[in-house]
């Protein structure tokens, strides 16, 4: 038998302060940091997933959707509507592979390098924004941690990197 309304109001989620909860910590740096990159690269109109992506692409000419995915964290399908994106705004261009007619290669366009070479100080300058309230020795301890979090919690990712 349910419980009844009453009976259901005297029952109390234990108090939990989300302040002290690391994944909502993350989740708000997250959004900051999307914030900065935004602010800060507003007249080049690129996310922050697409300039990922863009720059994967740049570093590795001829790169497949698969690996591109892998490469930035990202699902698949994600990639794809990304990919999508930069090449209708010519910054990006998939090629055909020669060794299999169903995979297409990705390679950014003259435009899109340009784009990339413009775009970095910006990237740049959100990044330093974004550890700017620490100073530079909790700078370096900040990204160590960081990134040993994120390697060592890579398995538990929708999209998992690779390398």
């Amino acid at each position: 038998m349910a419980a009844s309304t009453a009976e259901s109001a005297d029952v109390h989620a234990p108090a939990v302060d989300l302040t002290e909860m690391p994944g909502h910590l993350i989740r708000r740096l997250q959004q900051i940091a999307v914030a900065a990159f935004l602010q800060e690269s507003e007249a080049f109109g690129l996310t922050p997933v697409q300039f990922a992506a863009l720059q994967a692409v740049a570093a590795q000419p001829r790169v497949d959707q698969r690996t591109l995915a892998g490469l930035v964290g990202l699902d698949t399908s994600t990639v794809a509507g990304v990919v999508d994106r930069l090449e209708a705004r010519g910054l990006l261009q998939r090629q055909a592979s020669t060794e299999d007619r169903r995979v297409r290669l990705l390679v950014a366009t003259e435009q899109g390098q340009r784009l990339l070479a413009d775009v970095v100080p910006a990237m740049l300058r959100a990044q330093e924004r974004i550890l700017e309230p620490l100073c530079p020795a909790d700078r370096a301890e900040f990204m160590r941690m960081l990134r040993g979090l994120v390697a060592g919690n890579n398995a538990l990712s929708r999209a998992p990197t690779q390398g």
